[in-house]
């Protein structure tokens, strides 16, 4: 065992103050975990009570200002507030001077690359892209969860070491992703952690009205199980009655919930549509078989307004695929972190999963 005394993170060179403008769900926990690794946060803005409450948890001491005054405090300055608010936020600091040269500025969005700090960038900023893809929660254990959590970086190539470095002083993995593919990418973490979500709660509740009393209970070593044999095996996974072609069987399905699901019809015709298709594709749904079920989802896609693996609108049992909960803020995440908004526990993303799967 290695008994040599650690250098207390305060003494390692290069060491920045720290600000955060919008502590939503993501950016409190980031500065508290740059703040392990030996950084200094001084500085951080929030307008709700929330807000203010979880900076307080978790940034004891560290005082809240206004963006431009956490801007003049600190030489690393997180940038966590929803997609939609990020541009404007960006061009309002750059254009009333509150942006310094050399100062180095991070957005945690998922949707936005480096480009969207060009306003920042032009007043000399040092811009980077660090999105970390993880469900966000506001408290403590957001900073235990980001060891091992991985971070969708994007920005110049002259900074790509020191964006690397910071990512790795938080425990993350650094993933680099191209400034044109960043959309994609957040399409992707949305589809898989905030639709999940949503399909994870329609099933509960679903066993409540069926008489399970402990829905939770019944779900967790079976989602579990799937989660690990799709992370293992992708689509050779797949099992089911949409898989196996039971068209008798997911017929029964739909009757039950328009009877007492109606508004989960529409993401269940979806997702079979989707699934047999890649069972399809993958050999693991015969043809013969997919015939009579493809009929069977057809015919029932005519009742509720349902064509191919799409759906009508935004109504009952249908998710915005513009949000995750990986992303950190006072107003509705866009994430990681796949979210409630912000001032509420999540799990973008992005908050939820800000991210979010944020």
């Amino acid at each position: 065992m290695n008994t040599t005394p650690q250098p207390d993170p305060k003494d390692r060179p290069a060491r920045l103050t720290v600000g955060v403008v919008g502590a939503g769900r993501v950016g409190p926990a980031l500065a508290a975990s740059l703040q392990l690794a030996g950084h200094r946060p001084v500085a951080v803005s929030g307008v709700s009570d929330a807000s203010r409450r979880r900076a307080a948890a978790l940034l004891p001491d560290v005082p809240l200002m206004s963006p431009a005054e956490v801007l003049q405090r600190a030489e690393l300055v997180l940038l966590t507030v929803p997609d939609d608010a990020l541009p404007g936020l960006v061009a309002g600091l750059a254009e009333t001077g509150s942006v310094r040269p050399g100062q180095l500025l991070v957005h945690t969005s998922g949707r936005y690359g480096a480009r969207v700090l060009d306003p920042a960038l032009r007043a000399g900023a040092l811009p980077l892209a660090l999105h970390p893809a993880m469900t966000f929660t506001g408290t403590a254990v957001d900073v235990q969860r980001l060891a091992g959590c991985s971070f969708g970086i994007t920005a110049p190539e002259e900074l790509r070491l020191a964006a690397e470095a910071l990512v790795i002083e938080m425990g993350g993995e650094p993933e680099w992703i191209a400034e044109d593919k960043r959309p994609l990418y957040h399409a992707a973490l949305a589809l898989g952690a905030n639709h999940l979500v949503t399909l994870v709660a329609q099933s509960m509740e679903l066993l409540r009205t069926a008489g399970v009393e402990a829905p939770d209970r019944m779900l967790g070593p079976l989602l579990g199980a799937s989660l690990d044999n799709a992370l293992r095996s992708g689509d050779a996974a797949l099992t089911g009655p949409v898989a196996r072609g039971d068209a008798g069987t997911v017929a029964a399905h739909i009757v039950e919930l328009r009877a007492h699901a109606p508004q989960a019809v529409a993401g269940y015709l979806a997702m079979a549509r989707a699934t047999a298709d890649r069972a399809l594709d993958h050999g693991l749904l015969k043809a013969e078989l997919a015939e009579d079920l493809l009929g069977v989802l057809a015919d029932e896609a005519g009742g509720t307004g349902v064509t191919g693996t799409g759906t009508t609108g935004a109504g009952p049992g249908t998710t915005d695929p513009g949000t995750t909960g990986t992303d950190s803020t006072d107003a509705p995440d866009d994430t990681d972190g796949t979210d409630a908004p912000d001032d509420t526990d999540g799990t973008d993303g992005t908050d939820g999963p800000e991210g979010d799967a944020r």
